[in-house]
């Protein structure tokens, strides 16, 4: 690696908080159309963001061509989380809506790394602008802030393809065109796109324009940030959760195969085996949730809630999205430790959740079968094959040693949970939902509760678990490692 240029990197942070300033005005102009006063702090917070970017801008103006090299765009892809969060914080602290600076910045992370984790402990009493302001940075961060710059930096002159290395979640970059800001425009359409029509269908389901628009960006972002405390739950409408789960379950797509189905490429899809193993896993488990609801709850639940609570809960959990339309902590611990292991697996990569992503999970299995085969055979070569092609050994390396971090993190934040006064069980549901961005845990922190009663030094914990697992461990462990910041 190249030496390190400080200037290309605030430059271009400082261009990314242009989009925070837009997305900051449009808040402010739901707010203004609600009659809310607090218009005027999310105006103030645009200001403030819009002025540090521009100082920041004069101080860079020697730089007329970013060259992006693969320092910067780590360390880019690194800050930019912190940055937005920082100045994305403003409208819930200058309100008043969360008094405590803590609380802000930790429930501003959970927005723009998708997770839905809250402190919120009466949501439905906020005001509609810091709602949907609180929507937007999920779904800002659903696709990523890195991705949808992609679209727009090559135009300023700033070279994209190393951000988009550093931030697309998976172990594979798909880039649909060889011109990265192509890739870029196509991915957010098709995000946008989906967006739109999830809210004309909910919308049309019962929902207002207002809840419709909210809850479709935070579907579509794998977020699960809802404006009402009761989440999905509120609404009480079968139909409406039936919406809801298939909007999560296409959320957790890689999105480049539905660039393939507009472009009539059935085979891709019908061929993919990281999607058939999704569903599969989908099935599965809805069928064992459903067997331990009719089991233990058949008294309360007929055969078709218990089908759909167990679907929606599935769903809501593998593709780290975290809605809500029942308290699961009710259900059998056998329940729960599937929906953990649902936490851990997410969904697939390319799409807007978190987790480990299920074509790791799939590479793993894989390979320990063959590596059963080699036992047997050790002069034979067995590769492992995904969708057709062979998988280099390389790749393999990757896979396990991202789910040994995984794990490892894991254990370390359960340890460190246990040593600030949570219980086991608080401790392992709170690690593994912060480090792959689900939001709800189990027990005191499951899907009706809040982390408002957690100390706060584990909210800045957890604000650090939901910034890593949401930049796939790697990219942001890599800059404190001595060899990145050498020669």
């Amino acid at each position: 690696m190249n030496k390190l240029d400080v200037k290309i990197v605030v430059r271009t942070l400082c261009m990314l908080l242009l989009f925070e300033v837009a997305f900051l005005l449009l808040s402010a102009m739901v707010s203004f159309i609600y009659d809310e006063i607090e218009y005027i702090h999310l105006l103030i917070s645009a200001g403030a963001t819009l002025l540090v970017s521009l100082l920041g801008l004069l101080f860079t103006r020697d730089v007329k061509k970013i060259q992006m090299g693969k320092k910067e765009g780590y360390l880019v892809v690194s800050f930019i989380w912190v940055i937005f969060s920082f100045f994305g914080l403003l409208p819930f602290y200058l309100s008043g809506g969360i008094q405590s600076f803590t609380d802000a910045f930790f429930e501003t992370m959970s927005g723009f790394t998708t997770t839905g984790a809250t402190i919120l402990t009466n949501i439905d009493a906020m005001p509609k602008g810091l709602l949907f302001w609180r929507s937007v940075t999920q779904w800002l961060g659903g696709m990523g802030i890195i991705v949808l710059s992609m679209a727009i930096l090559p135009i300023l002159g700033v070279g994209g393809m190393s951000l988009f290395t550093a931030e697309v979640p998976g172990p594979t970059k798909d880039k649909i065109h060889s011109k990265i800001g192509y890739t870029a425009k196509i991915l957010w359409g098709i995000y946008t796109g989906i967006t739109l029509v999830e809210s004309l269908i909910l919308w049309l389901a019962g929902m207002d324009y207002y809840d419709a628009i909210c809850h479709s960006f935070t579907t579509m972002a794998s977020g699960g940030f809802s404006t009402k405390g009761a989440s999905i739950a509120y609404w009480n409408s079968p139909l409406i959760e039936y919406i809801i789960i298939v909007f999560m379950i296409m959320s957790g797509i890689n999105f480049t195969l539905y660039y393939h189905l507009f472009k009539g490429r059935i085979h891709k899809i019908t061929k993919n085996e990281e999607l058939k193993f999704y569903m599969i896993i989908i099935g599965v488990m809805t069928i064992f949730v459903m067997g331990s609801l009719l089991l233990h709850h058949n008294e309360i639940m007929s055969f078709e809630q218990s089908f759909r609570y167990a679907l929606f809960n599935v769903v809501a959990l593998i593709t780290t999205t975290g809605f809500a339309n029942g308290d699961y902590t009710t259900w059998a611990p056998f329940v729960w430790t599937i929906l953990l292991m649902m936490m851990a697996f997410g969904a697939c990569a390319g799409s807007t959740s978190g987790g480990i992503k299920t074509v790791r999970i799939a590479l793993l299995l894989k390979n320990s079968y063959y590596e059963f085969k080699r036992l047997i055979h050790p002069n034979a070569v067995i590769p492992v094959r995904f969708n057709g092609q062979v998988i280099k050994p390389q790749m393999i390396d990757n896979v396990q040693a991202f789910v040994f971090i995984y794990l490892i993190i894991v254990i370390v934040s359960v340890l460190f949970f246990t040593a600030c006064g949570l219980d086991f069980d608080n401790a392992v549901g709170t690690s593994i939902s912060a480090i792959s961005n689900v939001g709800p845990a189990i027990d005191q922190y499951g899907p009706m509760a809040s982390y408002a009663p957690m100390p706060d030094i584990c909210k800045w914990y957890m604000s650090f678990l939901m910034m890593a697992g949401r930049l796939e461990l790697f990219t942001v462990f890599m800059i404190f490692t001595p060899a990145f910041w050498t020669k």
